[in-house]
């Protein structure tokens, strides 16, 4: 069974096997909000929101060469805010620079259950709170924004589901997803029923980063979502999606934002691009390339920030010097937040760290000081601050 096979198949006008005949097509809510700016306005703004999955030729420009095919008139701007490592807690506090202040979005399409699970290890409740963190915010600025999530697979998670399990992370995630009505499309699962009936191997479908053969299944499957929704009479005007009025869990990161570190910077926290050449690990240039960050390396040196919410981390770049924070919100105890990450020993790797959440809201002062002690197997006390993250 070839990769090209999946891939021309793909790229056929239509499919042969409508959703309502795939378990692993979850339909809800719907998509006529697009299908109406596609056909009748002629333009399109499309997002793409998740880890590497997303950032990679895979299924991202697979889908992008769908709809311009099927949309042949219509001048489509498409969006990749796939970072590679990123959860959905990042996810919810980057969507508001690298998403809305696109503009209109008229289809977004969402994937984190990987990374939550191998890259955050994050527990149920932060599965929850970063997706409907993402999903309640991007509804609440654009009501009228039609979603697509898809759950993707590694081999943890693919084990799981061939025993009959759903994996945290997409069973945490599928909470947010019936409350908001919106769609999943289950790979992961399509993956293990296609192998447990010997029609896939997962050599065949590539992995965690799927091979073409992989990611044209899961663009297969967005497309008979949207195809099936979109063979419905088309709307004479937008209609808003409707929202529940109260969130799955309050704590969710929907007021999500950045908050620039710059004004942090003092004598010892220096607000620069880092000389990447000079220290030990390797560095994504994309998209980080030519970033300053709030940078402090020797411990006892600190830093203050002042802020308004409930929440606040923040996004860093975590190499092989990566140290720990100690956290003080309003006087109070010291915290202690280790930044290293187990992809760390070779890498600066970006991921976000929370310092305190469920705060009174209103406005509130940190301090932040780097600790003496760092994990056992860093090689330094280093701190490297791409934005505060404040819900």
């Amino acid at each position: 069974m070839k990769s090209s096979v999946f891939v021309v198949a793909f790229l056929l006008p239509f499919c042969v096997i409508s959703a309502e005949q795939n378990r692993n097509i979850i339909a809800r809510g719907s998509y006529a909000n697009s299908q109406l700016q596609f056909e009748k306005n002629k333009t399109g703004r499309v997002a793409f929101m998740g880890g590497s999955i997303t950032q990679m030729n895979g299924y991202r420009p697979m889908v992008a060469s769908w709809l311009t095919k099927r949309f042949s008139k219509t001048k489509f701007e498409f969006v990749n805010a796939g970072i590679s490592s990123t959860c959905s807690t990042t996810g919810a506090f980057r969507l508001e620079s690298e998403v809305l202040a696109k503009g209109r979005v008229d289809l977004f399409f969402i994937e984190f259950a990987v990374n939550d699970d191998q890259d955050a290890s994050h527990t149920s409740r932060e599965c929850v709170r970063g997706l409907e963190g993402i999903i309640r915010q991007a509804r609440k600025t654009q009501s009228n924004m039609d979603i697509v999530v898809t759950h993707f697979v590694n081999p943890g998670m693919l084990e799981q589901l061939r025993a009959g399990k759903i994996p945290l992370s997409m069973a945490a995630h599928e909470k947010v997803l019936k409350a908001y009505n919106v769609s999943t499309i289950f790979l992961a699962r399509e993956v293990a029923d296609r192998i447990e009936a010997g029609k896939l191997t997962w050599q065949v479908f590539g992995g965690t980063h799927p091979k073409p053969a992989g990611n044209a299944i899961a663009a297969e499957m967005i497309a008979q979502l949207l195809a099936s929704s979109w063979g419905k009479p088309m709307l004479k005007e937008p209609s808003p999606h409707a929202m529940p009025i109260k969130p799955v869990d309050v704590g969710s990161y929907f007021k999500g934002r950045f908050l620039l570190p710059s004004g942090s910077a003092n004598q010892n926290w220096s607000w620069e691009t880092p000389d990447w050449k000079k220290i030990p690990g390797g560095f994504r240039s994309n998209p980080f390339g030519g970033m300053k960050l709030l940078t402090a390396t020797k411990a006892g040196h600190e830093t203050t920030l002042k802020f308004e919410g409930r929440a606040l981390g923040a996004y860093v770049l975590a190499g092989p010097d990566a140290g720990t924070l100690e956290v003080s919100i309003d006087g109070g105890q010291w915290k202690r937040v280790d930044l290293y990450h187990h992809h760390s020993r070779g890498l600066h790797y970006p991921r976000t760290v929370m310092f305190a959440a469920d705060l009174k809201a209103g406005e509130h002062t940190a301090k932040i000081r780097l600790s003496k002690k760092s994990n056992s197997k860093s090689k330094g006390t280093a701190a490297r601050i791409l934005q505060f993250t404040v819900n």
